[in-house]
């Protein structure tokens, strides 16, 4: 139970990866607030935290959405009293066609920024007056382990995750003052659910060929690493971007 009394709140929290979060948070003793663009997602993640016996709280957002993210941090507050931590999942990624640079359409371009960073800074706007009031906070942004291979045929994503990087260790160097940590993680490819239901069989093999691990990397493996940087185990560090691939990638 090492985040008993926390508040997290977990963007993208409705399905795959992110309702893996918001389940282990809440395991922990967080009360979570499960964000999704898809709010019956959310709505279904979060009866199943009241059925375990937690405490949680759907709400339905877009996250590029700057009302909307508004409305997402107060009523977290409303219901839990503070906001403790961030997890910013939300993302475009599964349902963007695999395909040359060239091909990509301006508009799908400028939706994946829209959402995988732009969301992301939104999202911190609206926590922030809450952390800083109370001197303390947690932000975590979910990368991706393609930055450190030039993967091809998603070059939008792929740019939108480094940019997270980027995003993550300025921001840091902005709310220190603040003692608010922000750090990032970057996943290899995890067989979540939106995964499986879209991906060939023989990418994901050819992404564990070339692991230390030989193994597929499922959400549960990330967890981990997200409830280290969402406790006080990690309160020291900030800035900082820890890769989960089981070895495929290393810096």
């Amino acid at each position: 139970m090492r985040l008993q009394d926390r508040v997290a709140i977990v963007t993208g929290g409705g399905k795959g990866i992110g309702k893996v979060y918001a389940l282990h948070l809440a395991r922990e003793g967080a009360a979570v607030t499960v964000a999704d663009i898809d709010e019956a997602g959310a709505q279904a993640v979060a009866q199943a935290i009241r059925d375990e016996g937690g405490r949680a709280l759907a709400v339905g957002v877009d996250v590029s959405d700057p009302e909307a993210t508004k409305r997402m941090a107060q009523a977290t507050v409303e219901a839990f009293g503070r906001i403790d931590i961030l997890i910013n999942n939300a993302s475009v990624m599964s349902t963007l066609p695999r395909r040359p640079w060239y091909e990509i359409p301006v508009g799908e371009w400028d939706r994946v920024m829209e959402v995988n960073l732009k969301g992301m800074f939104l999202c911190c706007l609206a926590v922030y007056p809450y952390m800083k009031q109370q001197r303390s906070g947690k932000i975590i942004n979910i990368s991706s382990s393609r930055i450190y291979q030039g993967s091809p045929n998603r070059l939008h994503y792929t740019t939108s995750k480094a940019g997270v990087v980027g995003f993550t260790r300025a921001l840091a160097r902005e709310l220190g003052d603040d003692n608010i940590a922000v750090n990032a993680i970057s996943p290899g490819f995890t067989l979540s659910d939106s995964q499986i239901a879209t991906s060939d069989p023989s990418y994901a093999q050819g992404k564990v060929d070339r692991r230390c691990f030989k193994r597929d990397q499922y959400p549960e493996d990330l967890v981990g690493t997200v409830l280290f940087l969402a406790s006080d185990d990690s309160n020291f560090i900030t800035g900082q971007l820890i890769n989960v691939d089981g070895g495929e990638s290393m810096h």
